[in-house]
């Protein structure tokens, strides 16, 4: 039972209690709020950044394990979770689960909560799987079809919108998937094109069962313009919004009751941002400025008419959250919610009430922080029974006496389980019910554990750097530089990964750098990367390195791998610091600057022309002006200067990175006499989707690594 039933549970398919459970592990602090403030700043978080000499003490002093006889295999790291989503409807009576536990294809479960409740499948599809799933009321879902069963490259087309309910009667089809026939409607051909989507469902109101969900067509010309509608999920009739919207509007900002509140438009680099007050049909601006120099941006409205907005500040340029206000024209100047040493990045917890109850942010991990006093008790007992993870709270009535709940909890060394929660259980019942994992398959007694450091770069910015390591493990360990991709995202947070868990049960330590230009760390960590590419964000991943080399975690034997961005980052890092590297492994790899910003009319892509017009010649350089600069940090070019084996991996249908860029990379090694191993699969773009390809592919890295590190 162990870890399946926390303490003070009772196990759903034993019947009996839960055994006592243990402390927070070393190192786990739980999160505060600090006084002051209408929703009080956060001063900690759920697993504070340790230093690097706390990492390097803490690791290097650790006890050797018994050795396995074999790590776990490939697939257990690369398949399908059991349970992809859980969504709690809205009563809480009922919850929907994406699975193909049983099946070869992802459907749609639900489970009635109640006492002996039955579990019925609503929707399971011979050529898709289906994904999105959405509660519009206690009746009826709406959830999308996908088929990746031949790739991530092939036209899988838009996912169609189809809605099922419990009672048995047959599901109906409202948006068209694109490129597969219409489920016939039982005579009804009311149906809409496949370039329509959801953008929210409205939060439930007592008394008040709700049919529609809020849509938007997605416009086709340079400019992909969003048009919202309502759509009802019984009849498939739509109706248009009651405004009119401002022009080229990309995105939409709604309130709890799913009505438009904000407009974010673009045109010719630039980006505007409206608003609509509650009751209104007319629409004021708040800003048009830079895309790269917005004076704020807008996050969330709830249903009293707040707006909740973003600004920068510090010298670090943070991002914290804060009101609009609309008399001064301008955010309030005080913040509600500060994360120190973390851009602000999460969402205000309404769950349908007026007000917020309270706020969700990723700093290092995922930490929740409830205003609501019967909210944090509830979040307080979850991390009691379930101690040193994530236990991520999804409510019902929430903070009432009645209140259901779904938890999911998670850490580094666990993909997560769901947890069922009663405030007021059925007679014999008690107030907590194991559900079952994620990933069954996965023991995390096995698995790796993930810390952030925030080490120094050679220029003096300070570097935030992810240590992924067998807590068994003894002295420093041969290391894999794994390099995310984007580049303009945050690429690690504390959380299982699949990747860097495979490798270091391989015996590698996983040294993962959040060089300049990524974001989440500031506008000025993420500007500093502008133009950089090959250059200051190259240092910063040789930098990481050497510091894990210097803290006695990694030896003096170490590969570079990354995908996209970060293969473009291994090819350069064997070109540019060749004595730091062993062998690289670069897949769906930018190659060729030149053709990722200029294009070419013989290799199709998905890069759009306002992209190579107005936003990669500032962030990556122009094709014209800095023609030197392009080509001096090119891989393709510099292919003489890469000595060190290289492995190649491509998808045959990448739109995002077309196979050219391996194909060119590939001929240019073999010229200079540094033959890579090269694979290439049928079907695939940018990622690989087929389970067999992932797993191929990860034996194919397994191999190759062991071949030049020997761990």
């Amino acid at each position: 039972m162990g870890r399946d039933c926390p303490a003070g549970m009772k196990h759903p398919a034993r019947g009996e209690d839960c055994p006592e459970g243990g402390a927070c592990p070393p190192g786990r602090e739980p999160y505060a709020a600090a006084p002051g403030g209408d929703m009080n700043p956060l001063t900690c978080w759920a697993r504070r950044a340790a230093n690097a000499a706390a990492i390097a003490i803490t690791l290097a002093t650790s006890l050797a394990a018994p050795a396995q006889a074999a790590p776990p295999p490939a697939e257990l790291f690369f398949k399908d979770a059991d349970i992809i989503e859980a969504v709690l409807s809205p009563s809480g009576r009922r919850l929907a689960i994406t699975s193909a536990k049983g099946a070869t294809r992802v459907g749609l479960v639900v489970i009635d909560m109640g006492p002996g409740g039955q579990m019925q499948r609503l929707a399971q599809f011979s050529d898709g799987d289906v994904f999105q799933v959405r509660w519009v009321n206690d009746e009826r879902l709406i959830f999308g079809v996908t088929d990746l069963s031949e790739g991530s490259g092939r036209p899988q087309g838009a996912p169609g919108l189809f809605s099922v309910a419990t009672d048995g009667k047959p599901m109906r089809q409202w948006v068209r998937r694109m490129g597969k026939p219409f489920i016939s409607n039982g005579g009804d051909d009311r149906i809409l094109d496949w370039n329509h989507f959801v953008l929210r469902v409205p939060a439930p109101q007592p008394g008040q069962p709700n049919e529609e969900v809020l849509i938007a067509e997605y416009g086709l010309g340079e400019v992909h313009t969003l048009t919202p509608l309502w759509l009802n999920t019984r009849t498939g009739r739509t109706r248009s919004v009651s405004f009119d919207q401002p022009r080229n509007t990309v995105g939409w900002l709604t309130d709890e009751n799913a009505e438009p509140r904000v407009a974010i438009t673009m045109e010719k680099g630039r980006r505007g941002a409206w608003w609509r007050a509650p009751g209104s049909k007319d629409w004021v601006q708040l800003y048009d400025a830079d895309q790269f120099k917005l004076p704020f941006q807008p996050v969330s409205v709830d249903n009293a008419g707040n707006l909740y907005v973003t600004r920068t500040e510090g010298p670090h340029r943070l991002h914290v959250l804060t009101r609009y206000d609309f008399a001064a024209q301008a955010p309030e100047p005080k913040p509600l919610v500060v994360t120190p040493g973390f851009d602000f990045s999460g969402e205000l917890l309404s769950e349908g009430s007026r007000t917020a109850l309270g706020v969700r942010v990723q700093v290092d991990g995922e930490a929740t922080v409830w205003f609501d006093d019967a909210m944090k008790a509830l979040q307080q007992q979850a991390d009691r029974l379930l101690p040193g993870a994530v236990n991520r709270i999804s409510c019902r009535r929430c903070g009432q006496p009645d209140m259901v709940a779904l938890v999911r909890s998670s850490s580094d060394r666990d993909p997560g389980r769901l947890l069922y929660y009663q405030a007021k259980p059925a007679e014999g019942e008690k107030p907590w019910t194991s559900l079952g994992r994620m990933r069954p398959d996965v023991k995390p007694e096995q698995m790796a554990t993930m810390e952030l450091a925030r080490v120094p770069a050679r220029d003096g910015l300070e570097l935030p750097v992810w240590v992924t390591r067998s807590p068994n493990a003894k002295g420093p360990l041969p290391a894999v530089v794994l390099v995310h991709g984007g580049p303009w995202i945050r690429g690690g947070t504390w959380r299982w990964h699949p990747m860097a868990q495979f490798l270091a049960s391989r015996g590698y330590v996983v040294i993962e750098p959040e060089f300049r230009g990524s974001t989440g760390y500031g506008d000025t960590h993420f500007k500093a990367g502008f133009k950089q590419w090959g250059q200051a964000m190259q240092d910063d991943v040789a930098d990481a390195l050497r510091w894990a080399q210097q803290q006695g975690l990694a030896s003096d034997k170490a590969c570079i791998a990354g995908a996209s961005y970060g293969g473009y980052s291994t090819l350069m890092g064997l070109a540019r610091d060749g004595d730091l590297y062993r062998c690289g492994v670069a897949w769906i790899a930018v190659t060729d600057l030149d053709l990722l910003l200029r294009g070419s009319w013989w290799v199709r892509d998905d890069t759009t022309s306002l992209a190579r017009q107005y936003a990669l010649p500032e962030m990556i350089g122009d094709p014209d002006k800095d023609a030197a600069l392009i080509a001096a940090h090119s891989p393709v070019k510099l292919a003489a200067r890469i000595k060190a084996p290289v492995l190649l991996a491509f998808g045959e249908d990448d739109r995002r990175v077309p196979l050219a860029h391996g194909k060119r990379m590939r001929e240019a090694l073999q010229a200079a006499g540094n033959d890579p191993v090269w694979v290439t699969y049928p079907g695939e773009g940018h990622g690989f989707a087929v389970i067999k390809n992932r797993v191929d592919f990860a034996q194919r890295l397994e191999a190759f690594l062991a071949r030049h590190l020997q761990p």
